[in-house]
């Protein structure tokens, strides 16, 4: 089966090709300690890219062992074959005994979990399918009867092999970053850090260059656990790409990865040995409910209301915002020349959707693959629509507000000043490898009091446009 032949399967199912440096860098990360026997899970193994890889390491005596057992799921029975070919290669060079299993991985996994059988596993190395599973699915009913809860295959494949390992055992798992953050993960974060203890993380700099072959374009990581392991410092590596070329490595204590205060147990990558101004500053610590406002999707959604949108504004309309309109601080409308309208009709239909004109705080919901931030904070300011009373703000705005009203001008100023903070943006980064920036994201960040909220505000306001050094002193100033 030619390389692009597997990519298309793979990419049908969900799963990349794992490219052969990424296979050698990941069966790289396996830690050798004194065992006897090999008992090694590759669930999803494809042609058996990092078997093999798994292997050579213990050709090179890399990996010592007095036998070496691998079972390997595969469900596309089309490439058994070449499959069985390759490890058959090995029984010549290695004490090696192999099954293939063409069943559904998750079906056979938990029937073993339950009754027992065939569990024990030393060593798994995945690259799971990722595909959501919805939650009144087989998948969501089988994964629930081993106390799995999860919402994505490649989830439940980390989950189901963990727990088919025996204590001390390592399991090395290339995976979307997803499962960092976010409410849909938490149960399976918890699954993971209750039963294994995090040794490495490979963090790969761009989305667009690791896997370029297969268009994989979401942020990836590779990950080493072992099971039942007492926790400790957590070894963090990062390069631009699969090539490995600009490998960089710290060793950062697990606080850094799993604040010791977080209830949602975020996993965060940090990047750099150094701890920025967020995570040395004493004074945030502060929920939104602390701060007495809340953030909400922009209740807009324009293809719903199409026929009440106007590209300029006419009689009985109103302001209509998207991120086109704000350029930094800046606010533009109504802008030519752009495909978004500018107007909204204000009826019966739209006025439950609109708020009142008023000083807001928004943030972009996307930004590009590549942007330099993710985090892009911009202020609403009611002047700029004359005599206009209400403001419709369209779907891909994320929205600061006091139930539905605007803000005071300067908490929607201090705001904005904070989140546009490099590093705000650089922890955000750190648990969540998305170009999405979404709502319930920025109600779990943490943030100053209201009191140096306003006060940054209004600070900011005398000042214009204070750099990034003036205001991480300024915020250090206030918060003291």
């Amino acid at each position: 089966m030619s390389k692009n032949t597997e990519a298309k399967r793979k990419s049908q199912l969900g799963q990349f090709l794992t490219p052969a440096r990424t296979a050698q860098f990941m069966a790289g990360l396996f830690i050798s300690k004194d065992s006897l026997d090999c008992r090694l899970l590759d669930a999803g193994a494809g042609i058996g890219s990092l078997s093999s890889a798994f292997l050579e390491r213990c050709i090179a005596d890399e990996l010592t062992f007095r036998k070496v057992e691998v079972t390997a799921f595969e469900l596309d029975n089309l490439i058994h074959e070449e499959l069985n070919d390759l490890l058959s290669s090995y029984k010549n060079r290695l004490p090696l005994a192999y099954e293939i299993l063409g069943n559904d991985f998750i079906e056979q996994a938990v029937n073993r979990i339950q009754f027992d059988f065939g569990n024990g596993f030393t060593h798994a190395i995945l690259n799971p399918p990722y595909k959501k599973i919805s939650s009144n699915s087989r998948y969501r009913l089988l994964l629930r009867q081993v106390g799995i809860e999860t919402v994505n295959l490649y989830s439940a494949f980390v989950a189901l092999a963990l727990a088919m390992m025996e204590p001390g055992a390592q399991i090395v798992a290339i995976i979307p970053r997803s499962f960092c953050n976010g409410p849909y993960y938490r149960p399976f974060r918890d699954f993971i850090l209750e039963r294994a203890a995090i040794r490495r993380i490979h963090l790969f700099g761009s989305r667009s260059k690791a896997f370029k072959d297969d268009d994989v374009l979401q942020e990836n990581i590779i990950v080493l656990l072992e099971r039942d392991g007492q926790q400790g410092d957590v070894t963090v590596t990062t390069s631009t790409d699969d090539s490995f070329a600009d490998l960089i490595t710290h060793t950062h204590p697990f606080d850094r990865i799993v604040f010791p205060d977080d209830s949602e147990r975020f996993i965060h990558v940090p990047t750099s040995p150094e701890r920025n101004v967020i995570e040395l500053s004493n004074a945030i610590h502060c929920s939104l409910d602390d701060v007495g406002i809340k953030v909400s999707t922009g209740p807009v959604v324009d293809f719903r209301l199409k026929e009440y949108l106007r590209d300029m504004p006419e009689p009985d309309t109103v302001p209509l915002l998207y991120p086109a309109h704000f350029a930094g601080q800046n606010i533009e409308w109504p802008k030519f020349g752009i495909k978004k309208p500018n107007a909204i009709q204000r009826n019966s239909e739209t006025e439950k959707w609109l708020y009142p004109n008023g000083f807001y705080c928004v943030v972009r919901r996307f930004s590009s693959k590549e942007e330099k931030r993710r985090i892009v904070a911009s202020v609403v300011q009611p002047a700029t629509f004359g005599d206009a009373q209400m403001l419709g703000l369209e779907n891909h705005l994320n929205v600061y507000h006091e139930n539905r009203h605007g803000l005071p001008e300067a908490l929607a100023r201090g705001l904005a000043v904070y989140l546009n903070m490099t590093g705000v943006d650089e922890n955000f980064r750190r648990s969540s490898g998305h170009t999405q920036v979404n709502a319930t994201d920025l109600k779990m960040m943490k943030y100053p009091s209201r009191k140096v909220l306003i006060a940054l505000g209004e600070w900011a306001k005398r000042c214009g446009e204070p750099t990034q050094n003036m205001i991480d002193e300024q915020l250090d100033k206030l918060s003291s």
